[in-house]
């Protein structure tokens, strides 16, 4: 894989753009049929069974790839302080990805400011367990400083691109460079708003930029059924480019 992963939250296909998949199999088996990626978002509310996770194996093509969210229990709840148990049991789960596992997501709230010490233990044990690529989207405004940066960078971890961006760095890359990842929440209305050809030709450019191989980019304004044809015109300019 050379090219970005062009990908949504979820394998949902509305009916505006169905004629683009096959007509036949599971909803994931016609999704993967077109794209390679897809972000797994429930895994941020709930344990599900090796058997399900067993299923998205057998369902999906070898170069396909699943990116996990980690669990609201370590980041909402736990707030990232002593989590490292909720780590290794969200990490068995995730294992049965086999070798479709891709990124690990963590996603911070909105409220939670960088404190240096506890966060630094909090990414170590991580790497101790979680060898993998691994991206963060963090929303406090401390995170988009120098500090939070080299935090990020010392453990391999790269910032998220998000849009809507919270901080005016928050909508490029940053803290590990070895990885791109990008998160479309949909705007002005997060979640809902369609992007536009001319943003999204924008943003194939800008993607080419990421590092081979290792650019992904997520379209998560799924509730008007947005995010499936945002990335299928994304698909088609990164190819034309």
């Amino acid at each position: 894989m050379t090219g970005p992963r062009i990908a949504t939250a979820g394998w949902s296909i509305p009916r505006a753009v169905a004629d683009a998949f096959p007509a036949e199999g599971s909803g994931l088996q016609r999704y993967a049929a077109r794209f390679d990626a897809v972000e797994i978002n429930t895994t941020f509310y709930r344990s599900h069974r090796p058997t399900t996770y067993a299923r998205w194996v057998e369902t999906t093509p070898p170069g396909f790839r699943f990116a996990v969210k980690l669990p609201k229990a370590i980041t909402h709840v736990a707030r990232l302080i002593d989590a490292m148990d909720l780590v290794a049991a969200f990490r068995a789960e995730a294992l049965q990805l086999g070798d479709r596992l891709g990124p690990l997501l963590i996603q911070l709230p909105p409220s939670l400011a960088l404190d240096p010490k506890p966060h630094e233990a909090f990414f170590a044990g991580l790497r101790d367990l979680w060898p993998g690529p691994v991206v963060c989207e963090p929303r406090h405004v401390s995170w988009f400083e120098d500090e939070a940066n080299a935090l990020l960078v010392a453990y391999e971890i790269a910032r998220v691109a998000a849009d809507p961006a919270r901080h005016p760095a928050a909508g490029a890359p940053g803290g590990w460079s070895g990885m791109a990842y990008w998160r479309l929440h949909g705007s002005p209305q997060m979640y809902r708003s369609p992007y536009g050809d001319a943003a999204l030709g924008d943003l194939a450019a800008r993607l080419a930029a990421g590092p081979a191989g290792q650019t992904w980019c997520v379209f998560d304004n799924t509730t008007t059924g947005a995010a499936a044809a945002n990335a299928l015109t994304l698909q088609r300019l990164v190819r034309d480019a």
